[in-house]
């Protein structure tokens, strides 16, 4: 960690956020666009176009090796001839001739960035930057996180508690079926996360293959476009566009991933609420200090930590997925400058993600406490007893019990007494006498199931 870095992702939580910096990096986007040129260098030379000839296994090997060794070294190899050029994307071109002059290759470096315009390259390497972020760092951390919940919500879907709606005591629920509740809210984002679109243009300045048409007018550009993009860099081909890439996909990524955090973002505050009334303690970590103060507490900060960075990643996320579907005119370059800091969104989602699972493993339920809060709360039996008197079309079921319980103090005997006052069948009646606060919980038990049949 450098205590000197301005940014927390690269400073104080650089370990939750490290292993991003090899797909979302400055040296990972130059990383990514090396392998768009020298994966089209090796696509034209297979096209059996004129002029170019194939490349041989040898050759083959050497750019596949060149690829698998691609360092930190090579990257500032780039930097250092854009200083020169002051353009990213052309310091790659140039970086990869000069690397081909200790290969046979050299003699096709003048096919390196072919009819490309540097959104071509740029767009691709993005788009495989994102793919890789999300299935392989950003996806599991979520699917982990939901896991720990969905566990926790499963182990307690038997639990009775009294629920609060306004802040006010409302009809029990189990503590299982709330926590499920937010399992499958995430469940339908993920779903949709995991089956979105990563986006490839690949015609040149203004996205009508210009030059393209200029130098072999008979090939099949847009069929060649389509089969470099889908089948040699696993994207999906973006078939009509200016200069750039429309980011309409990275705009429903980001998004559906807003919406995800943001959900998270509202589990966050419920659980320290419930750890602020005790219904949740959190296991006690040796050595650690929750107040500089005051030795006893033991403070929800892992929930606290989530919610901010939760924020954060949802302010940057928000602000690109509605800045980067509009460009002026053909293109202009402020998609560019907001494109770089794609990895700031998804670091704080990162950061927030591992404090929250984090905080999930650390809590202990309070039994007894969620309990003792329902013993005293016969006045929750209101709502069955005055729907059961609509049932028998009895006149002013909910008044009457608004009567006995605004407001008042109602114990097991003033809500028996009145049960027994009752004109009803009697099986309805010895039904209602059963009830207690902490059975009357509906199907909240079997409502759990739906979190598992989204895993099946």
């Amino acid at each position: 960690m450098s205590l000197s870095s301005i940014s927390p992702i690269d400073g104080r939580y650089e370990n939750a956020t490290s292993s991003l910096s090899e797909v979302l990096s400055e040296h990972a986007l130059m990383k990514y666009r090396v392998k768009v040129e020298l994966e089209w260098l090796r696509y034209l030379a297979n096209s059996k176009l004129e002029g170019i000839r194939a490349i041989s296994s040898e050759e083959n090997t050497f750019i596949d090796g060149w690829l698998a060794s691609y360092s930190l070294e090579d990257s500032e190899w780039i930097k250092h001839i854009e200083r020169m050029t002051r353009h990213d994307v052309k310091a790659v071109e140039y970086y990869i001739r000069e690397k081909l002059q200790v290969s046979s290759l050299i003699e096709l470096g003048e096919f390196v960035h072919f009819a490309c315009t540097s959104e071509d390259i740029n767009n691709l390497a993005y788009a495989m930057m994102l793919r890789d972020a999300v299935k392989n760092h950003w996806l599991p951390a979520a699917q982990n996180m939901v896991s720990a919940v969905s566990s926790l919500a499963v182990n307690t879907r038997s639990l009775p508690m009294m629920a609060r709606t306004h802040g006010q005591p409302a009809s029990p629920t189990t503590l299982g079926k709330e926590l499920a509740v937010f399992v499958y809210r995430w469940q339908r984002q993920l779903k949709q996360i995991a089956n979105l679109e990563y986006l490839g243009k690949f015609a040149g300045a203004v996205g009508n293959f210009n030059a393209h048409t200029s130098a072999y007018p008979d090939a099949n550009w847009r069929e060649i476009a389509k089969n470099f993009v889908e089948n040699t860099l696993d994207l999906t081909f973006n078939p009509l566009t200016t200069q750039i890439e429309s980011h309409d996909y990275i705009a429903e990524l980001f998004h559906a991933t807003v919406r995800f955090n943001q959900i998270a973002l509202g589990f966050a505050q419920d659980v320290w609420q419930y750890i602020s009334v005790g219904y949740f303690k959190q296991r006690v970590i040796a050595g650690e200090v929750g107040s500089s103060t005051m030795p006893h507490k033991v403070n929800p900060i892992d929930f606290e930590n989530a919610e901010a960075n939760f924020g954060l990643a949802n302010a940057t996320l928000n602000h690109l997925a509605s800045k980067l579907q509009i460009s002026r005119l053909q293109r202009d370059l402020s998609d560019s400058s907001a494109l770089r800091n794609i990895g700031v969104g998804i670091a704080h989602g990162m950061i927030a993600l591992g404090s929250l699972t984090r905080g999930i493993n650390k809590l202990e339920v309070n039994e007894a406490v969620i309990q003792a809060d329902l013993e005293h709360e016969w006045a929750l039996l209101a709502e069955p007893v005055q729907t059961v008197m609509r049932k028998y079309n009895l006149k002013g079921g909910y008044e009457r019990m608004k009567d006995l319980t605004r407001g008042e103090t109602v114990t097991k005997a003033v809500m028996h007494e009145f049960i027994h006052s009752l004109e009803i069948p009697e099986n309805d009646k010895q039904r209602l006498l059963e009830l207690r606060p902490e059975t009357y919980v509906g199907l909240a038990n079997d409502l759990v199931d739906v979190i598992l049949e989204g895993n099946a």
